[in-house]
């Protein structure tokens, strides 16, 4: 009888997968030994701030919003289509299949309250993604008639160059009401 329980114990060991969690993907920069603070200093008009308090409240440039409109004020930032003064400058730069390409200075930056809930937090990560996504989609079908899903490697990289995805993350502090 141990015979048989300990050959199922390995075939069940064998036999089953492990759920793994997967996270939230990011590229981190590469590790700098060293560091300095000698990064270039951010003008007030490309830095949009986000921050989310111990109430799950959401607070972009200083007013309270909610979740639903997160990802198009920060579409609105990145995009600055009127050339505003008060939202992010762009740098011509040219990227190779697109040509000259006008791209954001825009960075937003990201704050939690030490309260604030995972679940606040995930759904304000996935709003600020999509709203990077959908621009650089607009892009891809503007450029090359697809959406960046359906581009070969060399064409992804391009939109992504296009449209850098510059979301900052800063140290959760203890933010409070707003």
């Amino acid at each position: 009888m141990a015979d048989i329980a300990f050959l199922l114990l390995i075939f069940f060991l064998v036999a089953t997968t492990m759920n793994t969690d997967t996270g939230i993907q990011r590229v981190l920069p590469p590790w700098v030994e060293n560091p300095t603070d000698d990064a270039p200093p951010i003008k007030e008009r490309n830095l949009m701030a986000v921050k989310v308090n111990q109430y799950d409240q959401i607070q972009m440039q200083g007013k309270l919003v909610d979740l639903h409109q997160v990802k198009d004020l920060a579409k609105e930032f990145i995009l600055n289509a009127g050339n505003s003064e008060d939202l992010p400058e762009k740098k011509m730069t040219e990227i190779e299949l697109i040509g000259q390409y006008p791209v954001s200075e825009g960075v937003i930056s990201l704050q939690n309250d030490r309260g604030t809930s995972y679940d606040m937090y995930i759904k304000v990560q996935n709003e600020l993604t999509r709203a990077f996504n959908e621009i650089r989609d607009n892009v891809a079908r503007q450029y090359f008639g697809a959406p960046v899903s359906e581009l070969d490697d060399a064409k992804r990289e391009a939109i992504q160059k296009a449209v850098p995805n510059k979301i900052s993350e800063a140290e959760p502090k203890n933010i409070g009401g707003n």
